[in-house]
Parts: structure tokens; C-alpha cells; sequence
């Protein structure tokens, strides 16, 4: 297996995974303590595998999938190809931000797309004045391009 290229954060894949379980916790209105009581962990470990930071071994993933009323292949889905979609891991990794599940549940009840686009702008914005944005530049690449 080729090592990755940033070895010092979690595996996109792992964030990848991890975001699928918290977003079937989250449709099952499940909160990570009872997610955790069910399958014998700390719900600290439950916020490890739902950022990545630690690794889901199969074992447990078949524990977790029992819990949230899914087949394992239901949460792996094609995360196989996220290795060749970076995207794919970007957008897993957003919606790992703690309010990110949550913001994006609302954006969809919004019903004008007038008041989503007018959101979104606000969103953009407000994310450009945030100190810790990347610069313009890097904001306009492509996906793609690296």
C-alpha cells in the first residue's frame, strides 16, 4: 500500500468513513453517548471515528452498522474511490465541522432559492473574513488542481 502524503493528519478515507457514520447517527436522531453505550466505548471514542482521528476496525464497524440499522456496505459505499476523488474528501471533511450537519439540515428546509443563494453568499463572506482562510487565490483553484 502507498503511504500517504500527509502523514500527520487522519486518512481521507477515515474521514470519509467516519462522516457517513455520524451523518446515520444523525438521521437516527442518535446522540454519540447512546451511540456509544450501545457498542461498549466512551462517546469520546465515538467522536475520534466520526472525525477520523482514530480508525473504525471492521469488528467494530459491524457493531456500529447493527446499531444505526445499515449494512456495512451502506457505509462504505464507494468510499473506495475517494482515494482518486479529493473532493469527495473535502466535502466529508466539512461536514465533520461540529454545526456543519446541522447547517446544511436547514439550508435544505429553506424553500426560496432566492433566501439559499442569499444564505450561501452570506456564508462565502463571512468565511473570507475569517483570519484563518486560506488566501483569494487558493479559494479560486479548481478542485482538481493542487
Amino acid at each position: 500500500m502507498a503511504p500517504r502524503e500527509d502523514e500527520d493528519g487522519p486518512d481521507p478515507l477515515d474521514i470519509a468513513l467516519g462522516s457517513r457514520v455520524r451523518l446515520r447517527r444523525k438521521e437516527l436522531d442518535l446522540s454519540q453517548d447512546q451511540l456509544a453505550r450501545a457498542i461498549g466505548i466512551t462517546f469520546q471514542q465515538v467522536q475520534k471515528y466520526e472525525h477520523g482521528t482514530n480508525r473504525i476496525s471492521f469488528s467494530r464497524l459491524v457493531s456500529i452498522c447493527g446499531v444505526l440499522d445499515c449494512s456495512v456496505s451502506d457505509l462504505i459505499g464507494s468510499l473506495d474511490k475517494t482515494k482518486s476523488s479529493g473532493a469527495f474528501s473535502r466535502q466529508a471533511a466539512y461536514l465533520s465541522v461540529p454545526g456543519a450537519s446541522d447547517l446544511l439540515e436547514a439550508y435544505a428546509r429553506v424553500d426560496s432559492p432566492k433566501r439559499r443563494r442569499a444564505i450561501l453568499t452570506l456564508a462565502r463572506q463571512l468565511a473570507n473574513e475569517s483570519p484563518n482562510s486560506p488566501g483569494k487565490a487558493a479559494r479560486r483553484r479548481s478542485p482538481g488542481s493542487s
